[in-house]
């Protein structure tokens, strides 16, 4: 069995394959003042309610884009696991030419993403690849495989946390698709623009990726709040939760010891 662990800026998301099936996943909130012992309990935890057995575990994988938390990761699996994980940034064979001016700034979701959509969904056309995590990334692969760049926008829930932080009138609301555009109170009008603000950003970028890519490209959507954007996003072709651990997942296949 193996353990994939992304850390993220909002979550720190675990998963356990038997092969490559996905046969349990969990989410904790990132903390950077976790320590190893923290986690480790909790990991422990999690793993004896789902009776499953951490000694079936034979590798770990990890992709941090947390530095904070890269070495407190790396010392939990040691202590609680006994093994040094497979630490995944630009260095690792990926089977993926990487285009960036700098591979070292691409974080190791971006890679990992990408990896999965090329093996996935990669079938001889270009690939553009959502993450709807603490921000917004689309990851641009060509045709032949090759990782080009992307963008990076806020996160949706950073647009609504600082309206509600800057304009003092305004109240917190949550993501969600409102019932009208035309919003007739504050709230209503708040998740409007957030929301369709928010898809018309989506739709026009893809637009304009696909077409600087050229070609027929396929889009595929992850993160959290994929399943909320997505359907009014008619680019999007694909969506698919456990993108990111899949992909951690091939890249250890890859790298695994023999």
């Amino acid at each position: 069995m193996l353990l994939a662990i992304d850390v993220g800026n909002t979550n720190i998301v675990l998963g356990v394959f038997d092969g490559e099936r996905l046969v349990e996943s969990w989410r904790l909130g990132t903390l950077r003042e976790r320590t190893a012992d923290d986690i480790g309990v909790w990991v422990a935890q999690l793993f004896q309610n789902r009776a499953i057995d951490i000694d079936r575990i034979t590798g770990i994988v990890m992709g941090s884009v947390v530095p904070p938390l890269t070495g407190t990761m790396m010392t939990m699996a040691q202590r609680y696991f006994g093994m040094t994980p497979l630490n995944v940034d630009h260095t690792v064979d990926i089977g993926m030419p990487l285009l960036y001016k700098h591979p070292a700034e691409i974080g190791a979701d971006r890679i990992a993403n990408a990896v999965a959509a090329l093996n996935l969904y990669g079938r001889g056309a270009a690939l553009i690849v959502l993450d709807f995590g603490t921000a917004t990334t689309f990851d641009a692969v060509s045709a032949r495989g090759e990782y080009m760049g992307g963008v990076i926008c806020p996160g949706v829930q950073i647009s609504a946390d600082a309206l509600f932080q800057r304009a003092a009138r305004l109240p917190r609301v949550d993501v969600r698709k409102p019932c009208d555009v035309i919003g007739r109170t504050t709230v209503g009008a708040m998740e409007s623009g957030l929301y369709y603000g928010y898809v018309g950003l989506v739709d026009g970028l893809v637009r304009r990726i696909k077409r600087e890519l050229g070609g027929n490209a396929v889009c595929v959507a992850t993160g959290g709040l994929a399943s909320v954007i997505s359907p009014e996003v008619d680019l999007i072709e694909h969506v698919d939760p456990d993108l990111t651990l899949q992909g951690l997942r091939m890249i250890w296949e890859r790298n695994r010891p023999s």
